[in-house]
């Protein structure tokens, strides 16, 4: 995701000099209003900047840790930027600056939205379902297949109702269906749309009664203590794919990174623009004081 750039108070800072540099003892009310302006529109810039990118960093973060701190950095921020913009009012009104004011305003109108907005995205960052259920994937998931075809294998060597092909047949059914699990699981992980997820859970549906059909086919004849190990060992492992599979459906991740590109990234551009605005027409100001 690239994350919003902003310049915060380059104008800003390249004005200060100037004023500080007014050849005059004392500051006039209009002027020490003017600074302090200047100040709050500056800290503003900084504050909006620093909670933009905190946001993009909960969104991209993949441990729980880095999310929920990037998170806590970006509501810092955001309530900073909430006090700069409270600051700044009174300021442009005692100055009568009409311009700023309404620049301000709007800024603060697509503000709120950027904060509605962050309210929906940090608790979805930091949830992280889709990474949890990743490495579950490729964690307890992937050794409950490795028990499940070990388990599989003891069964078929304690049957002799069967020809050694048929048997081999069968492990190796048992087997492919749990691969192809793995396969449409990691699918659903990455899957936005409900209704694919549906048809994934489905077919997963489908393969797990598969590998229950060959192994109930090989259990015909065999030790009751070797088909329970092996029934036992894919009831684990079906149980692993419902955890991955809720997880998944939760989809934090998927929706986060969403809003993150889509109406969070539009609005945050138009705050830029508004705060472009209020800090030119500011310094347009600043340029007549030193006259």
């Amino acid at each position: 995701m690239r994350i919003a750039s902003v310049q915060p108070g380059r104008i800003v800072v390249a004005v200060l000099p100037i004023l500080l540099a007014v050849g005059c003892t004392t500051r006039t009310p209009v002027l020490t209003g003017l600074l302090d302006a200047h100040d709050a529109a500056g800290n503003l810039q900084v504050h909006f900047a620093k909670a933009v990118d905190a946001s993009n960093r909960a969104v991209m973060a993949d441990t729980d840790e880095l999310s929920s701190a990037a998170a806590q950095e970006a509501e810092h921020a955001t309530e900073a930027a909430q006090r700069d913009v409270a600051r700044l009012r009174p300021l442009l009104k005692d100055l009568q600056y009409a311009d700023e004011l309404r620049a301000l305003e709007s800024f603060e109108t697509r503000f709120n939205e950027y904060r509605q907005i962050e309210r929906d995205i940090l608790p979805l960052a930091v949830e992280n379902t889709n990474l949890k259920a990743q490495r579950l994937l490729f964690g307890d998931c992937a050794n409950a297949v490795a028990e499940v075809r070990k388990t599989v294998s003891a069964l078929a060597q304690a049957q002799r109702a069967m020809s050694a092909e048929r048997r081999e047949a069968l492990v190796a059914q048992t087997a492919a269906a749990l691969l192809e699990v793995e396969v449409v699981l990691a699918r659903h992980i990455a899957e936005a749309d409900d209704t694919a997820m549906t048809r994934m859970e489905q077919q997963m549906h489908g393969l797990e009664a598969a590998a229950d059909t060959s192994v109930s086919s090989l259990g015909r004849g065999a030790s009751p203590e070797a088909l329970a190990g092996a029934r036992s060992s894919l009831a684990h492992f079906k149980a692993i794919v419902d955890e991955i599979t809720q997880l998944s459906r939760r989809n934090t991740n998927v929706r986060s990174l969403a809003l993150a590109l889509g109406r969070q990234r539009t609005i945050t551009s138009q705050c830029d623009e508004h705060l472009r605005q209020l800090t030119a027409t500011l310094a347009q100001h600043a340029l007549t004081a030193t006259r």
